[in-house]
């Protein structure tokens, strides 16, 4: 211990060595808590076993063996990129997602009239026991998979979306994307998710929710034509069982906390349109 300590004490140790060591810790962090309960679990626990049979075979030394890891290493990381580009892009987003950057996010509209139509709409299908799921964009932009729809750019209201999911309606089948306060699009295919954690009971609507949001900001809204019930997903989790307080509440709260404040003239002007 006393050889440990006049060890430490002979380092040039610096505040910018103190910063250095924090940002590579944090990062380490939420690496680990992104990859939690995915497949990239798996391939993080390879690639750690392969780095350990490397330095094992300079030590032992195995030449043959440091020969193989050091030809193949560069091909198993392109293959990890191919395999988990699903897990790579909602890794990046959500470092896009912190704090700082919040001040370039461009400005939403007001939506609260957007939230009540929406809360309407999905208690009126859940009565009717229609299936529906809506995708709501927040900062990160949904153009890929409006693309793949049929493009709409109406007003938010509920008889629209109730008329969308009927079951005799050419676009039911498929997921409606809100855009700001507009309804960009309907029948757009979304990406179903693969985490093998999740329960069966869920259908192809949960799954293509979760699939969505396990890749960027957005918010997707399902409603079950088998039970009936409302169900929120966000960030790779879903809420199930909600009523129309509780999805007003949760809908209006993760909306709105994308939205930054006015600035002061802005308020002026506000004020003096009153």
């Amino acid at each position: 211990m006393d050889a440990l300590q006049t060890y430490l004490s002979q380092l040039p140790l610096t505040w910018w060595d103190v910063v250095d060591l924090l940002v590579v810790a944090v990062v380490i962090y939420e690496g680990l808590k992104l990859i939690r309960g995915t497949r990239a679990v798996q391939m993080a626990i390879g690639s750690l076993l392969l780095v350990l049979l490397y330095f094992f075979s300079r030590w032992a030394p195995l030449q043959t063996v440091n020969w193989a890891i050091r030809n193949i290493i560069g091909y198993v990381v392109f293959a990890g990129i191919v395999l988990f580009q699903s897990d790579i892009r909602r890794a990046l987003a959500h470092f896009g997602r912190a704090p700082v950057f919040r001040y370039f996010q461009r400005r939403n509209a007001p939506v609260d009239d957007v939230i009540e139509e929406l809360v309407v709409a999905a208690t009126i299908l859940a009565e009717k026991r229609l299936g529906a799921i809506i995708a709501i964009e927040r900062a990160i932009g949904l153009r890929n998979y409006i693309e793949s729809g049929i493009p709409l750019d109406a007003t938010v209201t509920h008889d629209l979306l109730i008329s969308i999911f009927q079951t005799s309606a050419p676009l039911h089948d498929g997921a409606v994307i809100l855009q700001e306060d507009r309804l960009a699009a309907a029948a757009c295919f979304l990406p179903l998710t693969v985490n093998p954690q999740l329960s069966r009971e869920l259908g192809s609507r949960h799954r293509a929710a979760i699939g969505l949001t396990e890749e960027n900001d957005a918010i997707a809204l399902v409603v079950s034509e088998e039970t009936g019930k409302i169900s929120l997903a966000l960030e790779g989790r879903i809420e199930r069982g909600l009523g129309a307080d509780l999805l007003r509440a949760r809908l209006t709260e993760l909306i709105t906390e994308r939205r930054p404040t006015n600035t002061r003239g802005e308020r002026r002007r506000e004020m003096g349109g009153m």
